[in-house]
């Protein structure tokens, strides 16, 4: 793969792309059935949240898409026991063996998983960051193969991460079968922004046959350009499903710890988009 940073204004017409899919979030209470699916429980990548879909967690108010974080205290975390009725705290429990964790956390991730799955195009979400050490906010790309080969075989396109600890920095990155963060050389590029929190930007990426393009408020800033033609360089030819989630700890967004004192955090979307040719 050849991989290229740089920053050039975007130049193509928006006349070459239609849309296809798209949320506006004009509309008040939960996510769009529709339209997005939820994660549940306990996921990925060591982090602390349980997803779930209630509405304190996700849900649309004034034209936005909420997803919040919430930090809470478990009432026998000073026992030996885990007996709580409380759903959150028992996937708690079994995900961190622990009976005497203090604080558990709440948040959601949703994706268009078996709603929307497309190949190529311009996908584009217009977003308000959550801030913070321990916060890692994501909009993101997974191949629908998934269940069939697995990651990072089925490929990965991570529009925007971002991680509290960074707070004037979004990366983008992709994940394939010979690329990805388990051997240690994803491909990766960053750009600087010093408001995530106070303002709203738009993160995009345009995804065709031979490149991926990385955009923030459509200045392009790294390129990932296909080399060769096998499946482990190359997984983006298959389609794939959009999500967007707001995790709590993990392996990289909790490695400065988390700051207790920062949460409920809101992860804001104003819109998402989806372009074709």
């Amino acid at each position: 793969m050849t991989l290229f940073t740089l920053f050039v204004s975007h130049v193509s017409s928006a006349s070459e792309w239609k849309l296809v899919w798209q949320d506006e979030f004009d509309y008040t209470g939960l996510p769009d059935n529709k339209k997005w699916n939820y994660e549940e429980g306990y996921i990925r990548n060591s982090e602390l949240q349980t997803y779930t879909r209630d509405k304190q967690n996700a849900r649309v108010e004034d034209g936005i898409l909420i997803i919040e974080a919430h930090q809470q205290k478990r009432a026998d975390a000073n026992t030996n026991t885990c007996t709580s009725s409380n759903r959150i705290i028992q996937w708690w429990c079994r995900k961190t063996g622990s009976k005497q964790e203090a604080y558990y956390y709440t948040s959601a991730s949703l994706t268009t998983q078996s709603r929307f799955e497309w190949t190529h195009g311009r996908i584009e979400v217009r977003a308000k960051l959550p801030q913070g050490r321990g916060v890692w906010p994501a909009i993101w790309l997974l191949g629908t193969r998934i269940e069939e080969v697995g990651w990072p075989a089925t490929g990965e396109i991570d529009i925007m991460e971002f991680v509290g600890y960074q707070p004037d920095r979004i990366h983008g990155a992709l994940h394939t079968g010979n690329r990805n963060h388990k051997k240690g050389n994803a491909a990766t590029g960053s750009i600087s922004v010093s408001d995530t929190g106070k303002n709203f930007h738009t993160y995009a990426v345009e995804w065709s046959s031979d490149t991926v393009e990385f955009y923030l408020d459509d200045q392009k800033y790294f390129i990932y350009q296909k080399e060769g033609g096998s499946a482990a360089d190359w997984p983006f030819d298959d389609p794939m499903y959009l999500i967007i989630n707001l995790a709590i700890g993990g392996g990289w967004g909790g490695k400065e710890g988390i700051d207790r004192a920062v949460f409920p955090q809101q992860f804001l979307i104003d819109f998402v988009r989806i372009y074709q040719h």
